[in-house]
Parts: C-alpha cells; structure tokens; sequence
C-alpha cells in the first residue's frame, strides 16, 4: 500500500514542477543572480538541493543521510551555468529521491533511518526532507519573480487584475 507515500511523493513532484516552471522564466545570467551579500542564486538553490537529495536518498533506509562524499559547503560556491547544466544537477537529485520513494510502501514509515547521526523514523525523515525542499524552492520562486517583475508568468492562480 502506498497512500501516505503516494501523498508526500505528489508533493515532492508539485514543487519540482514550481522550480523547473521558474527556471525556464529566467535566462542563463539570472539564474546566477545572487540578490545580496551572502544570498542565494537559483542555480547555488539548485546544486543545494540536488546535493542533498542525492545524499539523503542514496540507500536510504540502509546507510547514514549525509554521505562522507557529498560536499555541501562547494555547494554554496557561485556559479554560472547554462538551462541544460542546471537541469541536469537538478535531475541527477530528484532521479535519486524519486527512485527511492517507488520503492518504498506505507510499511516503511515507521522503520528508522539516520541522518547526521540522528534516528529518525522514515516518515519523519520525508516530511524534513519535504519541508526542506519546499522551503528552497520557495527561494527559487521568490528570486524568479523578483527578477522578471511585471513579466513574471504566475505559477498557480494568478492575482487578478480587478474583483470578481
């Protein structure tokens, strides 16, 4: 059975869906936009988030989340990529996580897993998960839309122009 995995899979897909619909508004030059001091371009908010999908779903219910061959910190290093490199570091995490979530079931949630060292149960796990991605893709939506201004293309239900 897969109710509760199918759910929190539809939601990792709606919000990928949000990104990839962000980044096909922007050129090359502003996905390497960094907005200030110390913030985050879409294309560092991709290489983020791949980074840790990969590392956390790579055997996931076997070894630790963070894996000794990841490196987060290179992560946050600027950087200027093109549509097909950004979406093929974007892939390369979800094709990970996707992947393990078609193999697990709702039987699953309540087995353990670790992340830094620290027991978690698999459904505490995928809703951090979730919550963390979500959360940076949000970033990704409020850079694209702060970057194309009036020309931005809504994502969901667009605000109308004069009420109903």
């Amino acid at each position: 059975m897969r109710e509760l995995i199918g759910s929190i899979e539809h939601e990792y897909r709606r919000y990928k869906t949000y990104a990839e619909s962000t980044f096909d508004q922007l050129s090359d030059e502003q996905l390497a936009h960094v907005p200030a001091a110390e913030g985050n371009s879409v294309a560092l908010l991709v290489w983020h988030i791949a980074g840790n999908l990969k590392s956390r779903f790579t055997d996931f219910l076997t070894s630790d989340g963070e894996k000794p061959w990841r490196q987060r910190e290179s992560e946050f290093e600027a950087r200027e990529v093109s549509h097909d490199q950004l979406r093929q570091k974007w892939n390369e995490g979800w094709a990970v996580l996707l992947g393990t979530l078609g193999q697990l079931s709702d039987a699953d949630l309540g087995k353990r897993v670790v992340i830094r060292g620290e027991s978690l149960a698999v459904h505490e796990a995928l809703h951090r998960s979730l919550a963390h991605t979500s959360s940076h893709v949000g970033q990704i939506i409020l850079l694209g839309k702060t970057l194309r201004g009036t020309e931005w293309r809504s994502l969901t239900i667009p605000r109308s122009k004069k009420k109903a």
